[in-house]
């Protein structure tokens, strides 16, 4: 594979997820925003206990696939300008 593709496939998939997350990021607020509502209102409980297990749970995974991103930086920075960009663009 031509290095030109190693390089630029990256920065494709960074600009559409940027792309995505922007968009998505609307979303997520205003779900948020309801659901601190109706936990306010006692319809949904909201536990710090809750987040602690899945802190713990989910934790070392989230820090292998961090390091693991890291690790490939040298590749990635492509992916994270693509990111950036198309999240400043959406």
């Amino acid at each position: 594979m031509p290095t030109i593709v190693v390089m630029i496939l990256p920065f494709v998939i960074g600009l559409i997820v940027g792309y995505l997350v922007h968009k998505f990021l609307k979303i997520a607020i205003i779900a948020a925003i309801i659901l601190i509502v109706v936990a306010y209102f006692g319809f949904f409980g909201l536990s710090l206990s809750v987040l602690k297990d899945y802190a713990t749970q989910y934790g070392s995974i989230v820090y292998q696939y961090g390091v693991l991103l890291i690790g490939i930086l040298p590749l990635g920075i492509g992916f994270i300008v693509g990111l950036i960009i198309g999240f400043i663009f959406a």
